[in-house]
C-alpha cells in the first residue's frame, strides 16, 4: 500500500473538527471550575459585605486587571499546549507587563506612605492564608481543565500542566477579589502571585501524570 492510499484508510473514519472547538473545550472546563470555585468563596469564605462601593474604587480593578490578564495569557499558552505540536512556555514572556505595571503601582503606593506603615501594607491582614486560598480555590478550576484535556492532545505535558495551573491560579485569584479586603498592590504582586505561581507549580508536577494520553 501506498503511503498516500496509508493515510487516506488511516483518516477516512475521524470525524471532523469544527472550527473553535479547542477553545470552546477549554472555556467550558474553566467555567465549570470556575462555577465550583464561585461557590465555595461564597459559601465558605463570603462576598465582602462592600463589594458594591469597592467595586467604585481603584484597587478593586487594580486586582482583577492583574489577575485578569494573567489568567487571559495562561488560557492561550494553554490552547497552544494543547495541540501535540504546542509551544514551550516562552510565549508568555509578555506577562511580565502587568507584572512590571502593578509593581509600578506599588512603589507608587510606598512613595506616597510612611515607612513606617510599608510593613503592614505589604503583609495587609491576611498574607498567611491568601496565597493557600488561591491554590485551593483554583483545584477545581484546574480539574476542569484536565476535563478539558482529555479530548485533547498535549505532547508537552509537563509544561501544559504548568499552563493549565497557572490559568487556574489566576482566574481562581480572580474569583478570590469577591471575598478578599486587601487594597495595597504590593500585597497583591506578592501574596496572589505567590498563590497563582503555587498553582502552577502543583500543575507542573502534576501535568506528566495526569495529562498522559
Amino acid at each position: 500500500m501506498k503511503t498516500d492510499d496509508l493515510i487516506r484508510s488511516l483518516s477516512r473514519d475521524v470525524p471532523r473538527i469544527t472550527r473553535g472547538a479547542l477553545g470552546r473545550r477549554i472555556a467550558l472546563g474553566i467555567f465549570g471550575g470556575g462555577i465550583v470555585t464561585m461557590l465555595l468563596v461564597a459559601g465558605l469564605l463570603g462576598i465582602r459585605p462592600d463589594l458594591h462601593a469597592a467595586m467604585h474604587g481603584f484597587s478593586f480593578w487594580m486586582k482583577w486587571a492583574y489577575t485578569v490578564s494573567v489568567g487571559i495569557g495562561a488560557v492561550v499558552a494553554v490552547m497552544r499546549l494543547a495541540r501535540p505540536t504546542g509551544s514551550s512556555l516562552r510565549s508568555l514572556w509578555w506577562l511580565v507587563v502587568p507584572v512590571l505595571l502593578l509593581g509600578g503601582i506599588g512603589i507608587g503606593e510606598l512613595a506616597d506612605t510612611p515607612s513606617s506603615k510599608w510593613l503592614a501594607m505589604w503583609l495587609g491582614a491576611s498574607w498567611k492564608v491568601c496565597p493557600w486560598l488561591v491554590l485551593t480555590l483554583a483545584m477545581p478550576i484546574f480539574i476542569g481543565l484536565l476535563w478539558s484535556f482529555r479530548r485533547l492532545a498535549p505532547s508537552r505535558l509537563r509544561e501544559a500542566g504548568a499552563a493549565a495551573g497557572l490559568a487556574a491560579g489566576a482566574w481562581a485569584a480572580t474569583i478570590y477579589c469577591l471575598h478578599c479586603p486587601e487594597v495595597s498592590a504590593i500585597f497583591v504582586l506578592t501574596w496572589y502571585s505567590l498563590g497563582i505561581l503555587l498553582a502552577a507549580g502543583a500543575g507542573a508536577l502534576l501535568g506528566p501524570r495526569l495529562l498522559r494520553w
